[in-house]
């Protein structure tokens, strides 16, 4: 496993909602990652995000904060704000490789910090593949 990962808002949701395909390994490689104490670093972008989709899915907001508040606690989450530089290197990265801004800003936090990109979003994985490391939470949990 590598030291450091950024992992998007579809793997925690994902992991969220046993009913999808692919939950098992989102939620086993998130229940790893703490286990082994692995700092997991995202931008603060997540919390809104799950909490959006969480309450649009369920129509439920008490769950949607709940859930985001409890990613929040997470000992080996690491939330980096995003703030005007962050944004600045989230855009070139949109424009360099035609991301949706929210897929951008994770790849810009994984640049920044050198950490494997996971997520399910195909696109966005072979999109930057070329300038990180990027992977499925099934990937990682079967070492590549």
């Amino acid at each position: 496993m590598a030291s450091l990962y950024t992992i998007d808002a579809s793997v925690f949701l994902n992991a969220f909602n046993p009913y999808e395909v692919g939950h098992e390994d989102s939620n086993r490689l998130l229940a790893r990652l703490q286990e082994q104490a692995v700092p997991i670093i995202v931008p603060t972008l997540l919390l809104p995000e799950v909490a959006a989709a969480v309450s649009r899915g369920r129509e439920d907001e008490d769950l949607a904060r709940r859930f985001a508040a409890s990613l929040s606690r997470l000992p080996y989450l690491v939330l980096v704000p995003l703030d005007a530089a962050l944004a600045q290197q989230a855009a070139d990265v949109a424009a360099q490789y035609h991301l949706r801004g929210s897929e951008a800003v994770y790849a810009a936090v994984a640049l920044r910090f050198g950490s494997t990109l996971v997520t399910l979003d195909r696109k966005q994985r072979e999109r930057v593949s070329a300038t990180l490391t990027t992977c499925s939470p099934a990937e990682v949990l079967a070492g590549r």
